[in-house]
C-alpha cells in the first residue's frame, strides 16, 4: 500500500511538473526555424531541452548521425536535433515506467513492480525511435505518390519546349501538397542562391532517399550534363511510375483480406457464434424441450 502511494505521489509531482512547463514557456528555445516541431514536442519542450541537456555526454557519435540521418528523412532536421531526439526518449521511458509500475503493482502486488519498471521504461525508450520510423515511412509513401504527377508535368513541360527550370518550377507550383512538393521548392531556392541544379538535386534524393527519386534525379542531371533530348526518357520513366503504382495498390489490395483475418477472428466470429448459439443452448437447457 504504501508503495503504491509512493508510485502515485510521484506520478501526480511529475505531472504538476510538467504543467509548470508547459505554462511557463511551451515554444521552442533555439530560435526561429522554418518547421514547427510536432505537437507532442511542443508540449514538453522545456522538459525535453532539459532531459537532452543532461544526456548530451552519453550521446556517441555514431548515434548522433544516425538519428540525425533519420530526422533529415523525416524532413525535421529544422525544427529538431538528435538530442532533442534523446531527451524525448527519456521523458517516455519515465513516464512509462512510473506508468507500468503502477498498473503492474494494481494489478499483481509489490513483487510485480520492478517488472513493470523495467517493460515500461524499455517500451517507452523505442517509443520516439519507433514514431520517427512511421513518419519517414509514411513521408516516402507521400513522395511515391506524387512521384507520377510530377514526371508527367516535367514530361509535358520538356515535350512543350520548357527547360528542365521551368519544368521543375511548374511542377513545384502545380504538383499536389506534400513532401515532393517542398522539396521541390527548396530545390529551386537553392539554386536561386547559386547552387547548381545538378547538386540540388542530389541533395534533393539524399533528403529524400526513395530508389524512385533518385532516378528520377540521375535522369534530370545526366540531360542537363550531355545536353541529351529528355522527354522520351521522362515519358518512359512517367510510365513504369504508374505501372509500379498500380502494382502496389493491386499488392496492397490482395493483402487486406489477410489483415482482415485477426479481427475476424478475435472480433467478429465470437459474436456471431453468441448470436447463433445462445438460442440453442437455451433450447437445450430447457427441460420441457
Amino acid at each position: 500500500m504504501g508503495m503504491t502511494a509512493l508510485l502515485a505521489g510521484t506520478a501526480v509531482a511529475a505531472l504538476a511538473v510538467l504543467v509548470y512547463f508547459l505554462v511557463a514557456d511551451s515554444a521552442p528555445v533555439h530560435g526561429q526555424t522554418v518547421e514547427a516541431p510536432p505537437p507532442a514536442f511542443r508540449l514538453a519542450w522545456r522538459l525535453i531541452v532539459v532531459a537532452a541537456y543532461y544526456c548530451r555526454p552519453w550521446l556517441s557519435w555514431q548515434r548522433r548521425r544516425r538519428v540525425e540521418s533519420m530526422l533529415v528523412q523525416a524532413g525535421l532536421r529544422h525544427c529538431l536535433g538528435p538530442l532533442h531526439v534523446v531527451g524525448a526518449q527519456v521523458l517516455c521511458a519515465g513516464a512509462a515506467a512510473v506508468a507500468s509500475a503502477m498498473a503492474a503493482v494494481a494489478a499483481a502486488g509489490m513483487a510485480a513492480g520492478g517488472g513493470g519498471v523495467v517493460v515500461g521504461a524499455v517500451a517507452g525508450a523505442c517509443y520516439p525511435r519507433l514514431w520517427l520510423a512511421d513518419r519517414i515511412r509514411r513521408r516516402r509513401a507521400e513522395v511515391r505518390r506524387a512521384l507520377p504527377f510530377a514526371l508527367d508535368m516535367t514530361t509535358l513541360c520538356v515535350e512543350a519546349g520548357l527547360h528542365v527550370g521551368a519544368a521543375l518550377q511548374q511542377a513545384a507550383q502545380k504538383g499536389p501538397p506534400g513532401p515532393l512538393r517542398e522539396e521541390l521548392r527548396r530545390v529551386l531556392g537553392d539554386v536561386r542562391t547559386g547552387v547548381p541544379r545538378a547538386r540540388a538535386l542530389r541533395d534533393m534524393a539524399e533528403r529524400l532517399d526513395v530508389p524512385e527519386v533518385r532516378a528520377w534525379v540521375g535522369t534530370l542531371a545526366q540531360a542537363d550534363a550531355l545536353g541529351m533530348n529528355l522527354a522520351p526518357i521522362l515519358r518512359a520513366q512517367s510510365d513504369q511510375r504508374r505501372t509500379e503504382r498500380f502494382l502496389r495498390a493491386e499488392r496492397l489490395a490482395m493483402e487486406a483480406p489477410v489483415k482482415m483475418l485477426l479481427p475476424l477472428i478475435a472480433c467478429i466470429f465470437p459474436c456471431s457464434f453468441v448470436v447463433i448459439g445462445f438460442p440453442i443452448a437455451i433450447k437445450l437447457m430447457d427441460p420441457g424441450w
